[in-house]
């Protein structure tokens, strides 16, 4: 009887001899193929009466021809980038610069400089958002945007002080051999009109503050000397005067944020789980009228850095929002997370950015899918589905074009007191801009969409946790 491992080692043989076998057959197969048609080819060939050198000469001008015609499509490709009226580069996986149109080059102000080698882009531009857009698309591997202030580096220091900064928009998309593609698109046109819109909007809410305020005074003093038939139009006449006052603050806020930014706000810590309770609090009699019911779901107590009057506007604003789109007998879903994201490299593990995520949800009808873009923008009409009705005097209702909530009129400093009045009128359209411009004055962000279970708006505030 023979050992057991003489017949380990015999099987092993024979194993490995098969599936030598079989690869040996495999690769013979692949061959024979290729050799038939090879056959086939040359068979043809001759058919045709040609030898062999013709033939070569003839398959050698094709090839030619066909790169000529690549070459000149590649021209004409380049001709058409070279006189676009939006800046082009294109760099390669080193991010050197293998090519740019002159548009390019008058945006990001490089030297006319013609260098025989691939320059790295850093050299020749000094941006950190380029670069940054650059790495975002190779590493996404699809199409990114940015939009960024350029400040151009001019090496004449006599020059510093007339180099004009201006907005730029980037269009990155990744290309084969892990190069990259940016279009480039000056902004400052549209950046400059839209300061030139929101300041002519700020100078004629200061201008109609006092009239308003005149009118509103004079028709409380009609109100008491009135009789009855003729007190409902003075009633009239002071409610559309709360509400022409409440739009006329409400230009008046975006414009302080917008000049102030993150130097307007005054931080101290904030327990953000209070402020939502304290927010609701003040709603509750609103959503108790449609049997609404308030769902949280987070940290009973998370200290915070924010500036709480003007955070508050913002839970006010968006709690409003669902309550008014909400059907009744339904929750509004708060929930409030911490995270606290692990550092990738070593070089940012002692700065962990620390971030709290807000989601209010409710069951209401959602946003069209066509305004999910432009909710935040001031006096955006949304669709008639989100939008309030109002009554004419003849009974009728008509909708009103407004995307947002009712903004609060009383300063929000008060919001614990009972001298805050939360005015019901019709909205000014512009609640969830005023939402955006505090968030980010916060250097938060807010996005806007349907959730998919309950169907309805999904509204997430990010901000920076800082105790």
């Amino acid at each position: 009887m023979l050992p057991v491992n003489v017949v380990t080692a015999g099987l092993g043989f024979l194993l490995g001899l098969s599936i030598g076998l079989l690869l040996w057959w495999q690769q013979r197969s692949r061959s024979d193929a290729k050799i038939k048609t090879l056959v086939r080819t040359l068979r043809a060939d001759e058919e045709s009466g040609l030898s062999s050198t013709s033939q070569l000469t003839a398959a050698i001008a094709t090839q030619q021809k066909i790169r000529q015609q690549l070459e000149q499509q590649l021209e004409s490709y380049r001709q058409v980038l070279h006189s676009a009226p939006v800046g082009y580069l294109q760099v390669d996986d080193e991010n050197r610069l293998i090519w740019c149109n002159e548009r390019a080059r008058e945006l990001l102000h490089m030297t006319q400089e013609h260098s025989p080698r691939p320059r790295l882009l850093l050299e020749l531009v000094r941006s950190y958002e380029l670069d940054h857009l650059i790495e975002q698309t190779r590493n996404n591997k699809k199409p990114c945007q940015s939009d960024w202030t350029f400040h151009p580096a001019s090496p004449d220091p006599s020059q510093l002080s007339k180099q004009q900064a201006y907005a730029l928009r980037g269009h990155g998309f990744p290309l084969p051999w892990g190069q990259v593609g940016i279009f480039l698109e000056d902004r400052q046109e549209a950046v400059t009109l839209m300061q030139q819109r929101d300041r002519w909007a700020s100078d004629v809410a200061h201008e109609l503050k006092t009239p308003l305020t005149s009118i509103r005074l004079v028709a409380e003093t009609l109100q008491s000397r009135l009789e009855s038939p003729l007190r409902g139009w003075v009633d009239r006449l002071i409610s559309e005067t709360m509400r022409l006052g409440t739009l006329v603050q409400d230009l008046l806020d975006l414009s302080h944020i917008d000049r102030g930014s993150s130097q307007c706000l005054h931080l101290k810590t904030t327990d953000l789980a209070e402020l939502i309770q304290a927010a609701w609090i003040n709603l509750e009699p609103l959503a108790r009228k449609k049997q609404l019911h308030l769902d949280y779901v987070g940290p009973e107590h998370l200290l915070i850095q924010i500036d709480e009057p003007r955070l508050y506007r913002v839970l006010i604003n968006l709690l409003d929002n669902s309550i008014k789109y909400s059907p009744p007998w339904q929750t509004i879903r708060v929930q409030l997370q911490p995270e606290e994201p692990v550092a990738d490299t070593p070089e940012n593990a002692g700065a962990i950015a620390k971030w709290v995520y807000l989601d209010i949800i409710d069951a209401g009808l959602g946003f069209a899918e066509s305004d999910l873009p432009h909710v935040f923008e001031r006096f955006y009409r949304a669709d008639p589905s989100r939008s309030r009705t109002i009554s004419t005097s003849e009974g009728k209702t008509l909708p009103e074009p407004a995307t947002d909530v009712i903004s609060v009129t009383d300063d929000l400093r008060n919001y614990g007191d009972d001298r805050f009045d939360l005015h019901r009128g019709s909205g000014s359209g512009l609640g969830l801009a005023i939402v955006k411009q505090i968030v980010e004055a916060h250097a938060g962000s807010v996005t806007a969409r349907n959730h998919p279970i309950t169907g309805g708006a999904w509204l997430q505030v990010c901000l920076p946790w800082q105790t």
